[in-house]
């Protein structure tokens, strides 16, 4: 990776105020501030098709997530859910390059989609579901609109905010071990993590994976612009040689064998959209309806906000106190996305930290946001060809990414125990829970705890202590729900 040493312009160009910009520059390199942020348009194009790339398994997995039948029995169809990850991702994303101006790429969260499938659906209906997505949506969007969402990031503290980076570093290293095939679960009575499957390396997509991974490191240590999107790229073309030649079968890629599509168009399925539903909701009462909303809140609210302060300080969009230029309208466009999953039936958007391999890539800009926007869109069309690279070659890029984030540590005073310990919990829990938000609430609830254990308590800030309130009930809600009923 390249990385540029001048550092962005937070000002008035950012915020949309209109300022005078120098002459001689395209209109394209005005609007998204190109040069400002030290990027060029190369790298932007080059940063948007490698955030695609890295993302883009999404189009298969959340089929996988949303796959099991509601609570009336029935089930969503493949190849709709497909259509409807694909427009979504598309329009989220582009909205955010156009709106936003920043290198965010937006899809079906991860978090959200569990939620939907673990525990929504087992009540409700798939348009009911999608129902409480559009409201969690809407909650989002009124907390931007208010202020109270840009509040509540920029009152957490800045070290937290470098350990928010670290911990998304560490987890999505950990999710590019564990889709490689590098990492798994240890066999039974053995450690619940372990190297491989069972405890060892098995077949060749792990070694197309540490090929991949060497060969990216290699070249960002000879600063190579493009590293990670050649390294995918060879990758890719080895894994495709491999399995046409023999060498690799189809059980070794499990089922799915990185090869070049007899037809790589294919037509879009629209039967999702529009299949929302508001109301039926009498089996879980009100309080239940709002115990959900207040769960996918969570799961889109916090994910999004630690992912958009992780990329953005790897941007370098971010200034000495870790708050971000047009910080607002990317909030705002992940609240909307909300609505848009819901909307389009394909579980709610928010930013996918993987927009993190563009940056790496060099992207500063909603450039990079247009392209990987472009991207997706064209899968409506093409999604065959989306499934050329294999998801060990593309988990590379999240390893090296990780690595890259954990730079942050740098900034954090290790021997002030009130910031060191909130730090490691946050950096910790969040590849050892694989999950984003118990990191950030663990480390905002130990921060508040051990300041006013040294009689600090002012420092901590009213809003924190309001997410110190909000996380206590994310980690208490199992009990909470039990105690009311609900369980």
């Amino acid at each position: 990776m390249t990385q540029q040493s001048t550092e962005p312009q937070t000002t008035a160009e950012d915020a949309g105020e209109g300022t005078r910009q120098p002459a001689g520059r395209s209109w394209l390199d005005r609007y998204f501030h190109i040069s400002d942020r030290g990027s060029t348009i190369s790298r932007e194009i080059r940063g948007g098709i490698t955030t695609f790339m890295a993302m883009a398994y999404i189009l298969l997995l959340n089929p996988i997530l949303l796959g099991g039948p509601d609570a009336s029995g029935h089930t969503l169809s493949p190849t709709a859910v497909i259509t409807a990850t694909a427009i979504a991702a598309a329009f989220t994303t582009l909205l955010m390059g156009f709106v936003g101006k920043v290198p965010l790429a937006l899809a079906a969260g991860l978090n959200v989609s569990a939620v939907l499938a673990g525990q929504v659906i087992k009540d409700l209906t798939w348009p009911q579901a999608m129902g409480l997505c559009v409201m969690y949506g809407v909650v989002i969007m009124l907390l931007v609109v208010t202020g109270l969402r840009e509040l509540i990031m920029n009152a957490i503290p800045l070290p937290l905010k470098h350990g928010i980076t670290m911990g998304i570093g560490l987890f999505v290293a950990l999710i590019g071990l564990v889709k490689a095939g590098f990492v798994g679960k240890g066999p039974e009575h053995g450690p619940p993590v372990a190297l491989g499957l069972d405890g060892t390396l098995q077949g060749w997509p792990v070694l197309f994976f540490a090929i991949t991974l060497l060969l990216i490191f290699m070249l960002q240590a000879r600063n190579v612009p493009g590293a990670i999107l050649i390294g995918i790229t060879a990758g890719t073309v080895l894994a495709v040689a491999a399995n046409a030649i023999g060498v690799t079968n189809v059980k070794d890629w499990g089922g799915a064998p990185p090869e070049l599509p007899g037809n790589p168009v294919s037509s879009p399925d629209f039967g999702l959209f529009g299949a929302v539903e508001f109301g039926g909701w009498e089996q879980i009462g009100a309080l239940g309806v709002g115990m959900l909303v207040f769960t996918l809140v969570l799961a889109g609210f916090f994910d999004a906000m630690a992912t958009i302060i992780g990329v953005g300080t790897e941007a370098k969009l971010a200034d000495s106190q870790g708050r971000m230029p047009g910080l607002s309208k990317a909030l705002f466009v992940d609240g909307a996305g909300g609505a848009v999953g819901g909307v389009t039936g394909s579980s709610g958007q928010t930013v996918f930290i993987e927009s993190a391999t563009g940056v790496g890539e060099g992207a500063r800009t909603g450039l990079a946001s247009i392209v990987t926007g472009g991207f997706f869109a064209l899968c409506l069309f093409f999604t065959p060809v989306t499934q050329i690279v294999p998801a060990p070659v593309a988990s590379a890029a999240l390893v090296v990414i990780g690595a890259m984030m954990m730079s942050a540590a740098n900034h954090v005073d290790w021997r002030d125990r009130s910031v060191a310990i909130p730090v490691f919990l946050t950096v910790a829990l969040m590849p050892f829970t694989y999950n984003i938000t118990a990191g950030v609430g663990a480390g905002v609830i130990a921060y508040a705890a051990i300041k006013s254990a040294q009689g600090k308590w002012r420092e901590v800030g009213a809003f924190m202590w309001v997410l110190t309130g909000i996380f206590t009930v994310y980690f208490a809600l199992h009990p909470i729900e039990q105690l009311l009923g609900l369980r």
